[in-house]
C-alpha cells in the first residue's frame, strides 16, 4: 500500500510504550529465536531503519520530509512493531510499522460515499499511508495488529467516520488482509500509481464506512456498486491464485 501526505495536524500520541508483549508460537524459519512482539509509537531514533524498510517494501520512493514528519509526529500518527527477544542489540529496532493521518471528510475523495452532511464540517477520516513488515516477520499477525491499532485510534475520535486506504491492484496478500479485516473495496482507480514510468491501478478500501457505532451511510446504489466490484475482485483473485 502506498500513500502521500498533504498537511500538518498536531498528533495526539505520546512516545510511550504500550501494549502487552506477545509471545508467538508461530516460528518463521528465517527467525532463529522465539519472537516477543511489542508495539509502540515510532520515534526519532527509528528514522534510518524506517527509511530502509520503506525502500525494501515499496516500489514508490518517499521524500525525506515524509520520514521526518513520521518520526517527529508532525501531522502523522504511527505505530511500530519491535521484537523484544531479538539479539545483538536489535530488540528495539523496527520490524513493522503503519503510518496514518487525519483527513477532513469535506476534503477527502470519499465524500460521495459517506453521504456527507455539510453542516457537520468537523467530521474526519483516518487515512492509512503506509503499512509494512520486514520479510522475516511476515505471517505472524503483525500487520493485522497494526491495522487494529489504527482502527482503535479512529474509534477514539468522536467525529471520525471511517478508515480508508489505497492498495496497488497486484498486491494480493494486502488485498486479502484488508478483506479479512472487514475493509470494503469501493473503487478501482485506473492509473493511480506511476512507478518507473508505468501506470498501475489502485483499489480504494474503506473500513465499514463508520467506526463509532453509527449507521452505514451508503445509499442502495453505492452498496450495489460495492457488491459488484467486490465480486469482480474476488473473481480476479481466484483466477490469479
Amino acid at each position: 500500500m502506498e500513500g502521500g501526505f498533504f498537511f500538518i495536524i498536531s498528533p495526539s500520541l505520546s512516545h510511550v510504550l504500550w501494549g502487552l508483549m506477545i509471545q508467538t508460537s508461530m516460528l518463521n524459519p528465517k527467525i532463529s529465536h522465539r519472537p516477543a512482539i511489542c508495539y509502540r509509537p515510532i520515534q526519532p531514533s527509528d528514522l534510518e531503519i524506517l527509511e530502509q524498510i520503506h525502500i525494501d517494501v515499496f516500489p514508490i520512493r518517499y521524500e525525506s520530509e515524509f520520514f521526518q514528519n513520521v518520526v517527529n509526529g508532525r501531522g502523522i500518527v504511527s505505530w511500530a512493531a519491535v521484537d523484544r527477544s531479538r539479539p545483538n542489540g536489535q530488540s528495539d529496532e523496527l520490524i513493522g510499522f503503519v503510518t496514518a493521518r487525519i483527513v477532513m471528510v469535506k476534503d477527502s475523495e470519499i465524500t460521495d460515499l459517506l453521504r456527507y452532511d455539510s453542516s457537520k464540517g468537523d467530521q474526519t477520516l483516518v487515512y492509512i499511508l503506509t503499512l509494512g513488515v520486514v520479510d522475516a516477520y511476515r505471517n505472524l499477525g503483525i500487520a493485522t495488529t497494526l491495522i487494529h491499532e489504527v482502527i482503535k485510534y479512529a474509534s477514539s475520535i468522536p467525529v471520525c467516520r471511517a478508515v480508508y486506504l489505497h492498495v496497488i491492484s497486484y498486491n494480493n496478500p494486502a488485498i486479502h488482509l484488508y478483506q479479512k479485516m472487514s475493509f470494503k473495496c469501493m473503487r478501482r482507480l485506473h492509473g493511480f500509481y506511476l512507478i518507473n514510468g508505468q501506470h498501475y491501478d489502485s483499489y480504494l478500501f474503506v473500513y465499514v464506512y463508520y467506526v463509532n457505532g453509527s449507521r452505514s451511510p451508503c445509499s442502495p446504489l453505492v452498496l450495489l456498486t460495492f457488491s459488484l466490484l467486490a465480486l469482480r475482485l474476488v473473481s480476479n483473485l481466484w483466477l490469479q491464485s
